[in-house]
């Protein structure tokens, strides 16, 4: 059962096909804005950006598969009209959006994977890690959201040393009337989180153009990925923006609209 997706738009060229993109785990649409924004400005189509099951203002739901995912964002493509797209997703986004293109590639003009291959990625303890963390934080109510936001800060840090990790699993903490609570479904993610890392088993491989557009400091793509890439996605092509960790749409933003616009098909 799908759930109906909370989703932005930013207006582009009516004659190119529309953008659809995609967020990380723990991430939602705001994440993707301003590169809505930046590849609307470069030219290209209109750009739909997506909350997923269980983050942002989408509905929770205790199912967390890549089928599921993936069936969310065809009902919504269903639901506004559009019968082909481009799709763009990055780390979790990027395997919902392989999913979608290995299942219907009718609806797929082409693809572009963030950071991620088809493959499993890093280690189901370090997002139980971050995740058990998250749970044990405990804000009093009525805290101002300053107040609250570096309590919980100082309340994640043991377990999650990053600091930009931090701030981004924080950009989930919301207020409800006066209680602080996670806007992530903690629970599903727990429970899903071996069918998160890992990528469903396909056979028919995807005919259309594919980017897989990794960070060269980052783990995500590795050289022994090639060959199942190379499997599911013949006509793929595997680049690595320079001083690129895994968030590689805000480590090098202009290198990364580039590649992106530089892969769009020609007006």
């Amino acid at each position: 059962s799908s759930v109906q997706l909370s989703h932005g738009e930013e207006r582009g060229r009516a004659d190119r096909p529309p953008l659809v993109l995609l967020h990380g785990l723990f991430g939602s649409r705001a994440n993707l804005h301003a590169v809505a924004k930046a590849l609307v400005r470069g030219g290209s189509g209109t750009v739909l950006t997506l909350d997923a099951r269980n983050h942002g203002s989408s509905p929770h739901s205790p199912l967390m598969t890549y089928e599921a995912m993936s069936l969310d964002v065809q009902h919504l493509l269903t639901r506004l009209g559009i019968t082909k797209c481009i799709l763009l997703g990055h780390s979790m986004g990027g395997k919902t959006a392989m999913t979608l293109a290995l299942q219907r590639p009718e609806l797929v003009e082409r693809l572009i994977s963030v950071d991620i291959g088809p493959t499993s990625a890093a280690p189901v303890s370090e997002f139980s890690a971050y995740i058990s963390a998250m749970k044990s934080v405990k804000i009093p109510d009525g805290l101002p959201r300053s107040a609250a936001r570096q309590l919980a800060d100082h309340q994640l840090r043991p377990l999650v040393q990053h600091l930009q990790l931090r701030q981004f699993l924080l950009t989930n903490l919301v207020e409800v009337e006066g209680h602080y609570a996670w806007r992530v479904n903690l629970d599903a993610i727990s429970h899903h989180l071996v069918d998160i890392m890992n990528f469903p088993v396909f056979h028919k491989p995807y005919p259309g153009p594919a980017l897989f557009l990794g960070g060269s400091d980052s783990p995500y793509i590795r050289s022994q990925d090639y060959p199942e890439i190379q499997r599911l996605f013949p006509k793929s092509d595997v680049q690595y923006i320079a001083g690129a960790g895994h968030i590689v749409h805000q480590d090098k933003f202009g290198e990364f609209i580039t590649a992106v616009l530089n892969f769009l098909p020609p007006p």
